[in-house]
């Protein structure tokens, strides 16, 4: 069931991010994102394991998808909905009515996914990720 990351968390799920993203957050700055009162981190446990979890910002009202990830061998499950449903429904608990994020260009499975949680494709930041370097599609939602 997914839930809010504790402290006791952190450290897995900093591993976690360094297998899902090939240029990860550092550990301090998911310790810190956790502590902030304007980020909400979730994690999905499988067998006391964080096999998944995302974080996501709301100000004024406005919600930023920053980041989703699953590990490699819990994906294509349907687990990222399940973080998904949580940041909807939180997301509405605080009012949110507009979401946002950015995602690869060539991530087509997620950006399907947002896709089929009402978000459509608005705009590409040029070369902006690195390792490797590449486009990032922007994605927004009117309607959480």
């Amino acid at each position: 069931m997914v839930r809010e990351m504790r402290a006791e968390d952190v450290l897995l799920v900093s591993k976690a991010e360094e297998l899902c993203f090939t240029d990860p957050w550092s550990l301090d700055s998911i310790k810190e994102g956790v502590n902030s009162s304007l980020d909400t981190w979730l994690v999905l446990p499988v067998d006391e394991k964080i096999v998944g979890y995302c974080v996501f910002r709301i100000i004024a009202g406005e919600g930023e998808l920053l980041r989703i990830a699953l590990l490699p061998g819990f994906r294509g499950r349907g687990l990222a909905k399940k973080l998904m449903d949580q940041v909807v429904e939180y997301s509405r608990k605080k009012s949110v009515k507009t979401m946002f994020l950015e995602v690869r260009e060539s991530n087509k499975i997620a950006r399907n996914l947002y896709k089929s949680y009402g978000f459509s494709e608005e705009s590409v930041r040029k070369n902006y990720y690195q390792n490797p370097c590449e486009n990032a599609v922007i994605m927004w939602c009117s309607r959480i």
